[in-house]
């Protein structure tokens, strides 16, 4: 989920925390648990400062190890250490059962959506994305928003959150459904054999699918139960230009988090480009069908690595063409 509802969620589970009879009697715990909720809510996002080492490691990294099952205790201690240096508790099984539920809802939530997490790591090395919920749902973050409200009003918190609570595990198990019954409309549209994955919008009556079948890549949308291809791709085999081009390191963190990838090469003054396009990220740029998220990567004749970009590109051809240098020396 976003930020902002990562957020509400954290003061969510605060109000909820009313309910814990010990919570509520101690004085100063209540304070820390809504302190320990609200930092559990975030921290498993603190891999973002990874995008200061580049692209290619925030891609690689983000919603990776932090949102594994051992990153979950360890975020878990740490916020209790934390809190426990500034305003120490001595009811500390209490605090420390909030501050787990926060960031395991945390991580919980981010895998229903596109972008997904390593949230089974150790014990599955694959990114799982459920495909369910858009990244920001405005019901989810407006039923917490009333919450905040009906709390503020005098009701109380949480028995208004544990309504709130049953109220969006209802709407996750409704939209798992939806997906499911969208998914057997792409699959009737197309009649052919392989791998469907349908991805929620903004709008529940608007998905967008990339399907792959043994020849080809198909991407398009759903409006309303109407099923509709927009592209169509061959599916590629590898040749020695490809495989050379996958020896960047930037490559490779593109492809370790997707496996919706489309690769088109093509040759150039210098030599050859090689890019791979993400198919579920597309949008429309001058008219035309454009994937905003991409890895490239120059040769020269020889096959030499000049340069490489991975990343998000929102202006097409020109945008790109201002990231690389095909005269780079790369040693």
């Amino acid at each position: 989920m976003d930020t902002a509802t990562h957020f509400a969620m954290g003061f969510g589970l605060a109000g909820l925390a009313h309910l814990d009879p010990v919570v509520a009697a101690t004085p100063g715990l209540m304070e820390a648990v809504m302190l320990g909720t609200v930092i559990g809510s975030q921290a498993p996002d603190l891999d973002g400062l990874v995008r200061i080492r580049g692209s290619a490691a925030y891609i690689r990294n983000h919603r990776g190890i932090s949102h594994s099952v051992p990153a979950v205790f360890l975020w878990t201690g740490a916020i209790f250490a934390l809190i426990q240096l500034f305003m120490p508790q001595t009811n500390w099984f209490h605090l420390l059962g909030w501050i787990f539920l926060a960031v395991c809802l945390h991580v919980f939530v981010d895998l229903f959506n596109a972008y997904g997490t390593k949230g089974l790591y150790p014990f599955r090395d694959k990114w799982i994305a459920l495909n369910t919920i858009f990244i920001f749902d405005p019901l989810i973050f407006s039923a917490h928003l009333l919450g905040f409200m009906l709390w503020a009003s005098g009701f109380h918190p949480g028995k208004v959150f544990l309504g709130i609570y049953l109220l969006i595990a209802c709407y996750y198990y409704w939209r798992y459904h939806v997906q499911k019954r969208t998914t057997e409309l792409v699959r009737q549209k197309i009649g052919r054999p392989g791998t469907y994955t349908i991805i929620p919008t903004l709008s529940w009556t608007h998905w967008t699918f990339v399907a792959r079948t043994e020849q080809h890549w198909y991407v398009g949308e759903v409006n309303s139960g109407d099923v509709i291809v927009l592209d169509t791709f061959k599916v590629k085999t590898e040749n020695e230009i490809i495989a050379a081009a996958k020896e960047s390191f930037r490559v490779k963190s593109f492809l370790a988090f997707t496996h919706h990838v489309h690769v088109e090469t093509r040759e150039r003054p210098f030599g050859y480009e090689v890019k791979w396009i993400d198919l579920r990220y597309r949008s429309r740029f001058q008219g035309k069908s454009h994937y905003m998220f991409v890895a490239v990567v120059y040769l020269d004749y020889e096959l030499n690595i000049r340069d490489s970009f991975v990343g998000w590109i929102h202006r097409g051809e020109e945008q790109l063409n201002k990231k690389l240098d095909p005269d780079k020396q790369l040693n």
